[in-house]
């Protein structure tokens, strides 16, 4: 099969569009016909060496993915050849590929309402949001949510769940994303190139940090008494649990994990948009994530074999 394959450490050209072994499926394992798989920033950091996150060389890249079932093991019963499915398989999916082994109890169904691109697009930015603001912060009707980056990948999705759960959401972007997120069912936006939101937010139950460095730090003033700031970041949170106990509120951080029963709440938000900014050829990864280090990408980047 097809696949880009990492031999070494370094930038974009390190990714091999090259020819590889196809998987088998091993007893509780399901091969998947990938349709897509997506791009995170996790992707291109590992891929450089740029965390303490190491992976055996060579190395195919990609956490989630989107497609249908080729052949599954002897003990799987939830799928059969046929099904479509989704999911952020544990370690890694190695989903840049035409063909991705993946354990059974990683994977859900397809949702009827996206198509394979958004599916895969959904999975780990879904299961992070979703982790972050229903499992760690328990988001409340009519509590006051803050969204950093609510235009990225997690941000976006993060904007459409805390409405669903019945939050006032707040997120930060470029005010060239300001009508976007309205779309999206943001109640408020602020424009972080020209307002400083830690001057302009005040009384929030629950921030969700897509950014780190400063941002954390800084977000700890617009908590109420008791909230709590839910850190996407495990590379770089800027901030620590004594400088939040100080403020009298909470720092938790997200550690993503496979789940299909959230992968199949998420399906249930009928409502749900999966925004993809640019799909790329399989062949053309690199470029993938050129455009991902830009830090500039509104939604997601999706890879299709």
């Amino acid at each position: 099969m097809k696949a880009i394959v990492q031999t070494a450490l370094g930038g974009p050209e390190v990714l091999q569009y090259t020819e590889v072994v196809p998987p088998v499926a091993g007893p509780d394992d399901v091969v998947v016909r990938v349709r897509a798989a997506s791009v995170n920033p996790a992707d291109w950091k590992i891929r450089a060496g740029a965390v303490p996150f190491p992976v055996e060389l060579p190395h195919i890249p990609g956490f989630d993915l989107s497609g249908v079932v080729e052949s599954v093991g002897e003990r799987v019963s939830r799928f059969q050849p046929g099904d479509e499915v989704f999911g952020m398989p544990r370690f890694f999916a190695r989903a840049y590929a035409e063909y991705a082994r993946v354990p059974e109890a990683d994977l859900a169904a397809k949702p009827a309402t996206l198509d394979h691109v958004q599916a895969a697009g959904l999975a780990s930015v879904g299961l992070t949001a979703w982790q972050g603001l229903v499992h760690i912060a328990g988001v409340k009707p009519g509590q006051r949510v803050l969204v950093h980056a609510a235009a990225g990948g997690v941000g976006h999705v993060a904007v459409q769940i805390a409405k669903a759960l019945g939050a006032h959401v707040i997120g930060t972007a470029r005010a060239s994303n300001h009508d976007f997120l309205r779309e999206l069912g943001a109640d408020e936006t602020i424009d972080y190139s020209t307002v400083d939101f830690a001057d302009a937010v005040r009384d929030v139950d629950v921030v969700l940090d897509n950014i780190g460095d400063s941002y954390g730090a800084r977000s700890l003033p617009t908590l109420a008494p008791g909230g709590i700031l839910v850190s996407t970041l495990w590379d770089r949170p800027g901030v620590t649990d004594q400088d939040a106990s100080r403020r009298g509120v909470r720092l938790e951080a997200v550690q993503v994990a496979p789940s299909a029963d959230d992968l199949e709440a998420l399906a249930k938000l009928d409502q749900l948009r999966v925004h993809v900014q640019e799909v790329f050829p399989l062949h053309e990864a690199a470029l993938a994530h050129r455009t991902s280090e830009t830090a500039r990408v509104r939604g997601k980047l999706v890879l299709i074999p």
